[in-house]
């Protein structure tokens, strides 16, 4: 059966011609073309800050790159248009990457505001050119043809743009339905677990940033030849903010809500810039001002835009299980029984003048589960951010397998074959719990972003999701495949952490306080999947708080006491010493 996206789809291509062969006003076609050309840019929008959760006001700069390219190129050299559309993406790809390896390593306000230095920059660099006009701009360009067909203008035009537009949103939709769109969808919550499960952040944001900046220098390139004629008044700050406004209003995080957002917006501008003089007597832009109320009421009572309220009328139909005979993905070699997994030598972190660990030395042999255990403030998940590569070290060394792993960061150290959870569960919660679980398997698969959007990626992906599934079911949580990520308790969000991790393939797992929050039946059932991960080899390092679960599962404790290591040996050893009882109670008696 077809999912529900493929049938809108189908739709919206079927409708594309029958709009162009209808009886339409000119002025109607003319409005879907700017509808189309805006949407365009909406959609770079919705990858870049609906998905990827990074907000830019300089879009209109993009567009702007897009259509002076193809306009200089074609009075100035006689270029065919269709060949200017390439030099103008190679130059937008090229400022979009410099401006991102600038500006995409800020975060709060400040990546806002470098996106808008960064379009007033290129609105007053386009303004004050000479070759380029000045702020007259360039007049007199060619309208789009094939041959002795002008395709420019009007209907074809109109069947031109949307097809582009479509086949740009069902990109989209394949490439968020994918590995790096996986990826890319973990930036919004922040780095930590996406470097955790092998993934590089700022690669992909400065990815989604490039990808954002093409979709508008096409918008761009189109409406230079649908205007014929170009000026710097289009790619002002003004036009950066309104396409941020319609991707907004119409659904940021949906690739839907883009053309939505558009097509709102647009009509709405024209008739409002008639109605409100004529209604207030006199002249002036109050359509400004009813699109300023508008924002502030849809952020308040629709913070996910009006395609949302469509979204949860049309809830997305179960992935079809479809990879039952894809092949499994190569695995990594398993240290024998007993090897040396991890040695922790005399690791510190000092933070200023406090030692927050100090000389840590510990190792884990194959099959054998560890606990690191010590009172609240102990240091032990510094010890555990040491390990991971989270935190860097101040001195000492960790060695995994043998190889020297102290000066890696936590995606490459994922890359050796060591996963981990987190103390606080952090996953994707629109994201289902099978989708959430491949994103453990990451570094196993090769597809990138093109072969994504193409859907060439196809035998990797089933691999992948095969790979999620026997995870889950090894787990005892087969049942939950289709079940959305957010709606889970807390028990199984941290099964769904472990099997997330297992998806790595790891020659060590690391579990940060997995039974935190956890009945005493989601307890039980997390010691046994412990120790089936036991019997079938794998090492575990255990941070706990809850005695009875270390007691009951660990081999060999740590603990610490202060930063510092009290004392190791086996559960019943450490339930013996007086050091121990000390620390945790307050008393050697």
């Amino acid at each position: 059966m077809l999912k529900k996206q493929n049938i809108a789809l189908l739709l919206l291509a079927a409708a594309v011609p029958l709009i162009a062969l209808a009886p339409l006003p000119d002025f109607w076609i003319a409005q879907l073309n700017y509808i189309g050309l805006y949407a365009l840019v909406c959609l770079g929008l919705v990858l870049l800050t609906g998905v990827g959760g990074l907000t830019s006001f300089g879009q209109a700069a993009f567009v702007g790159i897009g259509a002076y390219t193809t306009a200089w190129l074609t009075l100035n050299t006689g270029m065919s248009p269709w060949l200017t559309l390439f030099v103008g993406l190679g130059f937008t790809a090229v400022s979009a990457m410099v401006v991102g390896l600038i500006t995409l390593r800020m975060s709060g306000h400040y990546l806002p505001l470098a996106t808008i230095a960064w379009g007033l920059a290129l609105y007053y660099l386009m303004g004050n050119l000479d070759a380029l006009g000045k702020y007259d701009g360039l007049l007199g360009l060619k309208s789009l043809s094939i041959g002795s067909i002008d395709i420019g203008q009007g209907r074809l035009f109109f069947v031109l743009t949307w097809a582009i537009l479509l086949a740009g949103a069902i990109a989209l939709l394949n490439l968020l339905d994918s590995r790096p769109g996986r990826a890319i969808r973990s930036l919004k919550g922040g780095s930590q677990m996406a470097e955790a499960m092998g993934i590089s952040t700022f690669r992909y944001k400065v990815t989604i940033f490039v990808i954002a900046a093409l979709f508008a220098c096409v918008s761009g390139w189109l409406l230079a030849h649908f205007q014929r004629t170009v000026n710097p008044s289009a790619f002002g700050l003004k036009m950066g903010i309104e396409y941020l406004f319609m991707a907004v209003i119409g659904g940021v995080g949906h690739v839907w809500g883009a053309i939505v957002g558009a097509a709102l917006i647009k009509l709405l501008d024209d008739y409002l810039q008639v109605a409100l003089p004529a209604l207030i007597g006199t002249s002036g832009s109050y359509e400004v001002i009813v699109f300023g109320i508008t924002m502030v009421l849809v952020l308040k009572y629709l913070p996910d835009g009006l395609w949302s309220v469509v979204a949860r009328k049309l809830p997305k139909a179960p992935r079809s299980v479809d990879w039952q005979h894809a092949a499994d993905l190569p695995a990594r070699s398993k240290p024998a029984q007993g090897d040396v997994v991890l040695q922790v030598d005399k690791i510190r972190k000092q933070f200023g003048g406090l030692t927050a660990v100090n000389d840590i030395s510990f190792d884990i042999a194959a099959g054998q589960i560890v606990g690191l255990i010590g009172p609240n403030g102990a240091g032990k998940s510094t010890t555990f951010n040491l390990i991971t590569g989270v935190l860097s070290k101040t001195s000492g060394q960790v060695l995994f397998r043998g190889s020297d792993i102290s000066a890696m960061p936590s995606r490459d150290i994922s890359r050796q074959g060591m996963a981990r959870t987190f103390q606080h569960v952090k996953m994707i919660p629109d994201m289902t719990v099978l989708e959430n679980v491949a994103m453990g398997a990451y570094t196993r698969g090769r597809s990138g972003v093109v072969s994504s959007m193409l859907r060439t990626n196809q035998a990797e992906e089933q691999s992948l999701m095969k790979e999620a599934q026997r995870q889950l079911e090894r787990i005892g949580m087969g049942a939950y495949l289709h079940e959305q990520a957010g709606n889970l308790a807390m028990g199984p969000q941290r099964l769904m952490e472990i099997a997330r991790a297992l998806c790595c393939d790891p020659a060590l797992l690391l579990l940060d306080e997995p039974a935190a929050g956890l009945r005493h039946k989601e307890k039980q059932a997390l010691a046994a999947v412990l120790r089936q991960l036991q019997s079938e080899g794998m090492s575990i390092l255990l941070v706990e708080h809850d005695m009875g679960l270390v007691m009951d599962v660990c081999d060999h404790l740590v603990v610490m006491e202060f930063g510092t290591l009290l004392t190791q040996g086996t559960p019943a050893e450490i339930q013996a010493s007086p050091a121990v009882r000390a620390a945790y109670l307050g008393t050697e008696h």
